[in-house]
């Protein structure tokens, strides 16, 4: 199972970043994906996850600027952020579910958000 984020950078609040997450591995249509994110200091928190059907859900504070979406025939899990703020700042990681629970992790990509 192999996980990598890639599309993080610094931009300036209000900005937008895609970032993706491309798979192997395993048959990346039969799981839910998610991502995450750990801001230096804290706690690695949700952000979002995609299930097998598409259904999605948001921590939050991400709900309306953020949207996750999966291409299947690419085995890739996407994160649009828009309107970025400062308190988005994190390295950002995606992650395999086993049922309910986050379980493999791929590298995180940073995102730096400056005001």
């Amino acid at each position: 199972v192999q996980l990598q984020a890639f599309g993080g950078g610094l931009v300036q609040a209000g900005d937008s970043l895609r970032l993706s997450c491309a798979t192997s591995g395993f048959i990346f249509r039969n799981y839910r994906m998610g991502w995450f994110r750990q801001a230096p200091g804290k706690e690695r928190e949700f952000v979002a996850y995609i299930s097998v059907s598409g259904s999605t859900m948001y921590r939050t504070s991400v709900k309306g600027r953020f949207t996750i979406s999966r291409d299947n025939a690419k085995n890739t899990v996407y994160l649009q952020m828009n309107s970025l703020k400062p308190e988005d700042t994190a390295v950002y990681s995606c992650a395999r579910y086993r049922g309910n629970e986050p379980n493999d992790w791929g590298q995180g990509t940073q995102v730096t958000v400056s005001s």
